[in-house]
């Protein structure tokens, strides 16, 4: 039988010392610890698939017979491993965002995704915004890849801003964003899309992103002695700069482009600070003819994008208990500098083990 032959007990001999290895270390906490290990048994794994289907099976016995106490090496989390490692085969797994996350948090975009590529930038966005597993899930069910990473934006920040703020404000915009937390509802004006979206203002930052502050609502300002209001401003603390929202419950039209510009006109000379990024200006309208839009923009002198928002009936129920509250988006709230290599979840490796068998 396979569980006689010298080299399957070669296998198992050298997957064992790796486990004892790393054990203390696992307990101590150490998530990257027990990722690189579960993606070095997935190698030994996929290196001899040849031995047939009862291979895993036997190997998962072997080291529970092996190892009593600890938990994680189930036949169906030793499959894991596999395609952990099969996903990942050409990466220095320690370096990359895949061993920043916790199991849980990988085997759900094993079980959810195909694309590696997709796969990465969820991970990024987990460890960037500190998602919990069900947030994480929640964006996938959501399409968040597809609305932010390769929509086709209306912008013209390539054209207005230095290019990294660009590259950055760019990858921060949504299309559509997904208001689906607020009723839609026949002749439905501006002000109460604002008071709906100020008053779900936690399902509304994590909507926007990371790294969204309010400021505030109908912003005041007031310039050559008259009173103008901004529908929503926001400070971004990633872009450092501010960010000035017009809500438009129509399709939109050139002329909203000017006065959004004048808008973010005034908030650079009457509240931009030296130390704050060109501030930046978001039209969310419930359709856009992306040519007109383009055109519209085309010799707006400040920073601007066109982007359209969808109205649902509700909020799915299994999402209704599992958003964070404006505490922990707050909470999550980091400059670019201050992540890199960090990891944001609070859970023990030991945690993650036992993740890993339900």
């Amino acid at each position: 039988m396979l569980t006689n032959t010298k080299e399957y007990l070669e296998v198992v001999e050298s997957i064992k010392t790796q486990i004892a290895a790393s054990q203390q270390r696992v307990l101590w906490g150490i998530n990257r610890e027990l990722i690189v290990l579960y993606w070095n048994i997935g190698r030994i794994i996929n290196a001899n698939k040849t031995w047939g289907s009862k291979f895993v099976e036997n190997l998962a016995r072997d080291i529970k017979s092996a190892f009593p106490e600890v938990r994680g090496f189930s036949f169906r989390n030793l499959k894991y491993m596999s395609q952990f490692a099969g996903i990942y085969s050409d990466l220095e797994i320690g370096q990359e965002p895949p061993a920043q996350l916790n199991w849980t948090h990988n085997t759900i975009l094993m079980d959810r995704l195909k694309d590696r590529q997709e796969m990465l930038w969820y991970a990024k966005e987990t460890i960037t915004n500190g998602w919990s597993s069900n947030i994480l899930d929640m964006q996938i069910d959501r399409e968040l890849y597809k609305r932010q990473a390769i929509a086709d934006k209306t912008t013209n920040f390539k054209d207005r801003l230095p290019a990294l703020q660009s590259d950055l404000a760019q990858q921060a915009m949504r299309d559509p964003y997904l208001f689906d937390f607020i009723q839609s509802r026949e002749g439905m004006l501006e002000r109460d899309l604002q008071a709906n979206l100020v008053g779900s203002i936690t399902k509304f930052l994590l909507e926007l992103g990371g790294g969204f502050s309010f400021v505030g609502q109908q912003y005041h300002l007031e310039i050559a002695e008259k009173d103008f209001y901004i529908d929503l401003l926001f400070y971004n603390l990633r872009l450092r700069c501010y960010v000035v929202i017009e809500l438009k419950m129509k399709e939109f039209e050139p002329e909203f482009a000017g006065k959004l510009n004048f808008y973010v006109s005034a908030v650079d000379d009457l509240l931009r600070q030296p130390a704050d990024n060109p501030t930046i200006g978001i039209l969310l309208c419930r359709k856009k003819n992306k040519l007109i839009a383009e055109y519209a923009l085309k010799d707006i002198e400040k920073p601007i994008s066109v982007n359209e928002f969808k109205l649902f009936e509700k909020l799915p129920e299994k999402y209704a208990d599992i958003l964070p509250t404006a505490e922990d988006i707050e909470s999550r709230l980091k400059l670019p500098d201050a992540l890199e290599g960090k990891r944001p979840f609070a859970d023990t490796a030991q945690q993650t083990i036992e993740e890993g068998e339900k």
